[in-house]
């Protein structure tokens, strides 16, 4: 009898899958732990595997479609075995729970296309061979006359799906945006175009409505002297030499880390009937990802150092843009830091990442007139903004833990002591 295959859970939030691209057509023979599809989850591209020996007797679900986890999308089976019409057209009924979720080993990342380049205003023409794009999108391309490098593919990665193609047959693309995000086609007659939102995105909605909403927010803001920080960091990355540089961001996570070691009630989840406080210190990192955002994770980054926390969070950062980051990787923060500096913004809130209680907001460092024992100098200012839950978190309770973060920030010795 032919085994089912269905849309698994490859992550721990996952609720609905789109498939990218079958690795396997009708007809190939198949065994126990081969790539049969990509599928775009919530957080990245990851691989569908063959949970049984035989041949992929039917497909059920086409590129670039998106079901829900528990859902048929193709059968294995002997050569020439029959299925019967109502298993045939995927419907399942009723529709089974979630399916588990793979072991590491089996449920890893889909390779990865290399990082691309920062786009200009003019598209060199591309060889096919070259150009990231399902198979289904060639076809139509080669039939239409479509040049494919004259796309924007909306895919994973910048992929060049059927829709793509569809909907510029014969027009030219735009670059993509900043951040590379999905444009629409070119402007037509119509009044508006609809861009699907993306797995990613579906997923930053449903959070932001189980955050914002339901957990009472406040705001505390805080402005930190960034002077001696700054020639610690030249001193350090000088010493470093060929090892590695270290960040401000670095040394944000750092110092923010020994803080919450020190005041653990702000290391915490909110929980339905009970608050837990921990004891390890895992910092959520918010990484930008073309299609939305992603919290990779450093644990225990009171425990490392600034060069091993800056050597993982630029890992980390990297595989979240790659799409290749594992669940292990991005799920169990304890409290989240989000920066925004590089892009120059003075301050900001952020919006807590549930169960956590907590996040800090990141500004830029600016150089500002400030009087210093009477006197005017010209010195590196930061402003940091905590978010609060205050169904943990009380006001004098975030203040602490501000003052001492500051404190750390302006004087560095203070985090080795």
């Amino acid at each position: 009898m032919a085994t089912t295959v269905v849309m698994e859970a490859l992550s721990p939030t996952m609720e609905e899958g789109r498939l990218v691209k079958w690795a396997k057509k009708e007809g190939d023979a198949v065994k126990a732990g081969d790539t049969l599809a990509e599928v775009e989850t919530d957080k990245a591209v990851m691989e569908l595997v063959a949970r049984a020996d035989g041949s992929l007797i039917k497909i059920v679900v086409a590129e670039g479609q998106t079901v829900p986890v528990g859902n048929v999308v193709g059968y294995i089976g002997a050569v020439g075995e029959k299925i019967d019409g109502s298993r045939e057209s995927g419907v399942v009924s009723p529709a089974p729970t979630a399916a588990p979720a793979p072991a590491p080993a089996v449920a890893k990342p889909a390779p990865a296309a290399p990082a691309s380049v920062v786009a200009t205003s003019e598209r060199l023409p591309t060889p096919d061979s070259r150009i990231k794009a399902s198979p289904l999108a060639k076809k139509i391309a080669q039939d239409s006359g479509v040049d494919l490098g004259s796309l924007v593919g909306s895919g994973p990665g910048g992929r060049v799906v059927k829709r793509d193609v569809e909907g510029n047959r014969a027009t030219q693309a735009g670059p993509a945006p900043t951040g590379g995000r999905p444009l629409p086609a070119p402007r037509s007659g119509s009044p508006y175009e609809d861009v699907p939102l993306t797995q990613i995105r579906k997923t930053i909605a449903k959070r932001l409505v189980t955050s914002i909403g339901p957990i009472p927010h406040f705001f505390l803001t805080t402005e930190v002297d960034m002077e001696r920080a700054a020639e610690a960091r030249e001193a350090i990355n000088k010493q470093l030499g060929d090892q590695g540089k270290i960040s401000f961001n670095d040394i944000v996570i750092k110092a923010t880390a020994l803080a919450l070691a020190k005041h653990r009630e702000c290391n915490a989840w909110f929980q339905e009937d009970h608050i837990r406080y921990w004891n390890e210190v895992h910092i959520g990192m918010a990484v930008a990802v073309p299609d939305g955002l992603i919290t990779p994770v450093v644990r225990n980054a009171d425990l490392k150092s600034m060069l091993a926390i800056g050597q993982e969070a630029k890992l980390l950062a990297q595989k979240a843009r790659d799409r290749k980051l594992l669940p292990n990787e991005y799920t169990g923060a304890t409290f989240s830091v989000s920066n925004l500096g590089m892009f120059d913004i003075d301050q900001f809130t952020a919006v807590i990442n549930p169960p956590e209680a907590g996040i800090l907001a990141v500004g830029t460092i600016v150089q500002k007139p400030v009087v210093e024992d009477g006197k005017i100098e010209v010195r590196r200012r930061l402003r940091l903004t905590m978010s609060c839950d205050h169904r943990v978190i009380d006001g004098a309770t975030g203040a602490a833990f501000l003052k001492t973060l500051k404190q750390m920030l302006e004087n560095p010795l203070a985090m080795v002591l």
